[in-house]
């Protein structure tokens, strides 16, 4: 049925794509699946919110294409000390804010003084590493020091957590920063955002401070203006790509990849390195899955090949592990530890841990049913990996219930720590990226919702965040990706890949895969 329907909207829209009206070559379309809840740095993970954030905003410095590679942008360049606890940022003299306002380390003392603010709690603060002090000797050198040395501390400074923002633009907005204005270094500019219809971003006339290393056009773009158009229902972002009334699109419905790469007026690209993975995460403060045998006999329930193929449309890479084999400190010891498919042994496990099948077909202990609540949302994949689980979890007596939500609303549910399952997708730079982001007790609740609380996890992943050396930060890193699969505490569905399709008259596109982020900059693109 999904299939025949999808058919049948290619086919219209390959009609549409004869007929269809360019649009203004000064005005690019960029659709996609969700918005953000507001479009504030610090305030959340949603990469509804992080993918513009990136044109709208700078940071200290860049990732290059490979996701490892750091390259200079609004500081020319830095030193570290042998102990690895202070680093000297030399900034650029010539950048400016969207505003006008002359960009100094005054304005980087005060974006990460906000972001490591303890009291505020935000979800990315523990990029920064642990600070000692923030100083500026001048207006363009910044001294940045640690307590404790931070191994990744460049690779996350790149991430938009990171972005520079202007204190005179946060204190006159108040409460309505990052909802009625933000005023960043980027090379686009906010014109006007509607709330689940779009967000419209214009060009930063003065910039020309784009990363060495990565494009070849420092700025200003060429193109007046950016529309990041929400378009959630997947067929109409079909329609609308091969009828030609978008420019780009990377929240892309996997049925229909294979048609865009055949369409006549579309080009798709994947970067060079990009991890993300699609998952279920278990509370472990819950009653149900406290015993980690529970979490280990959810994890073996699945196909992950067929889910790749039914739920992927084979446009995934099938999950071995929670970390991506390609990434940075990867253990290739944890390969399908959590991940081959066998019912048997999640039956198994269940009985080890006292969950008798009972005569209403499933399973029961102490009086109390092995009743698990699982929140979803609405967009990509998430609906259907949750009905997946469901399904194989009853087929072994486990009943799991779902809840979907808008992804405007999801976020602000899951905060209310209401639930024992969830499904999201996480992109990450790094083994230890992605280890550290989902599994240390400073965390917790976000992103940390599995609320795992564990000082040798603590410890191990510490060890690795300080090494000061390659070799020391792999083994912590490879300790610690040991553990957790053992744990169980997240089960990887599938490796996502990311699409970037764009019309085929727009020149220089590259796609980045920073957080999933594929356009970043866009500074080369070209209508």
């Amino acid at each position: 049925m999904i299939k025949g329907a999808t058919s049948a909207v290619l086919a219209l829209a390959l009609v549409w794509c004869a007929l269809a009206t360019p649009a203004s070559a000064q005005v690019l379309v960029n659709i996609r699946s969700q918005d953000a809840p507001r479009y504030d740095p610090h305030s959340n993970t949603s990469s509804g919110m992080g993918h513009p954030m990136f044109m709208m905003g700078d940071t200290l410095v860049a990732l290059d294409w490979d996701l490892k590679s750091v390259h200079p942008l609004l500081a020319k360049s830095w030193t570290i000390s042998d102990d690895r606890l202070t680093y000297t940022f030399s900034l650029r003299d010539d950048v400016t804010f969207c505003s006008g306002k002359k960009f100094t380390a005054a304005d980087v003392i005060y974006s990460f003084t906000r972001l490591a603010d303890p009291s505020a709690r935000w979800p990315f603060y523990w990029r920064l590493g642990e600070i000692d002090s923030l100083t500026a000797p001048d207006p363009y050198t910044l001294v940045y020091k640690l307590k404790r040395p931070h191994s990744e501390l460049l690779v996350d400074l790149a991430n938009f957590a990171a972005t520079i923002i202007n204190k005179d633009n946060v204190e006159s907005l108040g409460a309505d920063f990052g909802v009625k204005g933000f005023d960043g270094t980027g090379p686009l500019c906010w014109e006007s955002w509607q709330p689940r219809k779009e967000l419209v971003l214009k060009r930063h006339d003065a910039y020309k401070w784009g990363p060495t290393g990565v494009y070849a056009n420092k700025g200003p773009v060429r193109y007046e203006k950016m529309i990041w158009r929400i378009v959630p229902e997947e067929t109409t972002r079909i329609a609308t790509m091969l009828s030609g009334q978008a420019d780009f699109c990377h929240w892309n419905p996997l049925q229909a990849i294979e048609s865009f790469k055949k369409a006549p007026n579309l080009t798709v690209y994947e970067p060079t390195a990009d991890f993300a993975m699609y998952y279920w995460g278990l509370k472990s403060t819950r009653e149900n899955l406290q015993d980690k045998r529970v979490r280990q006999a959810l994890a073996h329930l699945v196909d992950r090949e067929q889910i790749n193929k039914a739920i992927f449309f084979g446009q995934a890479e099938t999950a071995r592990s929670l970390v991506h084999p390609k990434a940075l400190d990867f253990e290739p010891a944890t390969l399908d530890v959590l991940t081959r498919h066998d019912p048997e042994r999640s039956r198994k496990l269940l009985d080890e841990a006292g969950w008798a099948m009972g005569s209403d077909g499933f399973r029961h202990k102490d009086g109390k049913k092995l009743e698990l609540l699982m929140y979803s949302y609405t967009v990509g994949q998430n609906p259907k990996l949750s009905e997946v689980l469901q399904g194989a979890a009853r087929a072994v007596g486990i009943d799991i219930k779902i809840q979907t939500w808008d992804p405007t609303v999801f976020f602000q549910k899951i905060a209310q720590q209401d639930y024992d399952i969830w499904t999201l997708s996480v992109p990450y730079t790094s083994a230890g990226d992605q280890m550290y982001l989902y599994y240390h007790s400073k965390n917790r609740p976000v992103p940390n919702r599995m609320m795992w609380n564990d000082p040798e996890t603590d410890r191990i992943l510490d060890a690795g965040r300080t090494a000061t050396n390659e070799a020391d930060r792999a083994k912590y890193f490879h300790e610690i990706q040991r553990r957790m699969h053992d744990e169980a505490l997240m089960i990887p569905a599938a490796h996502s890949r990311l699409f970037l399709v764009a019309k085929k008259s727009i020149k220089n596109v590259r796609s980045h895969g920073i957080y999933s982020a594929a356009l970043y900059k866009g500074l080369d693109v070209q209508p």
